[in-house]
């Protein structure tokens, strides 16, 4: 065989292999960040979410999150905005509007006194509150953040809105520093009394850091893996938010 033929077979090889290569990666994509079903089952429900797909009526999300509900500079990629085009991915015959209140640096109980005021004012289906985060961090009573969660879930609920808590997030690098097992453990009361549905954001994440999927004990993750983690965080809440509802497939579509 002459020395140019075996070059371009050579390259032919690699570029087959390294096609091959990149449809093996194209196939496990959608491996990638999942969630164990056992971390999306909830007993809650979210019966005025079902109600308005049912009925065919825009349905109405409001996030009430902080800092880590955001990106910089590049909101779309957040979780909230994910979470909006997952939505209307799996319901294309209903509009979904959704909003995000950011309530930075606040406990529950300052969060508390606003949250009926935003129903009023957006008149949501749906509120997502994420929180716990703040009060970790101030070392607020577990006690106190358990009373403050469960007025304000009360207040949501009495206001005519469908509630999913939202808990902290996962970092390695924090778990000495912030004492998270309290307040973990106060929403989760706080959500099995109200019925309502929790998204545990924290077992999720520490699942993907385990499994492999992101490091999330680096100290530099970068814009790249924050857009990441949103995508898969909005991705599950989705399928979180329509399986309390206890739709099945043929109204997802």
């Amino acid at each position: 065989m002459r020395r140019g033929s075996g070059a371009v077979l050579v390259l032919t090889l690699f570029a087959g292999l390294a096609a091959a290569g990149l449809a093996r990666a194209q196939d496990a994509a959608p491996q990638a960040c999942q969630v164990p079903p056992y971390l999306l089952s909830t007993e809650g429900t979210l019966p005025k979410v079902a109600e308005a797909v049912r009925n065919a009526r825009p349905l109405t999300v409001l996030v009430v999150g902080s800092r880590s509900s955001t990106i910089l500079s590049s909101e779309n990629s957040a979780y909230p905005a994910r979470l909006q085009a997952a939505l209307k991915e799996k319901l294309p015959s209903i509009p979904v509007n959704l909003s995000v209140e950011l309530q930075t640096g606040k406990t529950a109980e300052e969060v508390d006194p606003s949250l009926v005021k935003l129903v009023e004012a957006k008149r949501p289906t749906l509120v997502i509150w994420q929180t716990g985060t703040v009060d970790a961090m101030r070392s607020v009573d577990p006690d106190d953040f358990r009373g403050a969660v469960d007025e304000g879930v009360a207040a949501l609920q009495n206001a005519g809105t469908d509630v999913v808590l939202v808990n902290l997030q996962y970092s390695p690098r924090t778990e000495t520093m912030i004492s998270a097992p309290p307040y973990l453990d106060n929403m989760r009361v706080v959500a099995q009394q109200h019925n309502v549905p929790l998204f545990d954001r924290f077992a999720i994440m520490r699942h993907w850091n385990d499994a492999g999927d992101f490091n999330l004990f680096s100290t530099f993750h970068g814009t790249d893996m924050a857009k990441r983690v949103h995508a898969c965080l909005g991705r599950a809440l989705s399928k979180f938010v329509l399986d309390a509802a206890r739709l099945d497939q043929a109204q997802q579509n």
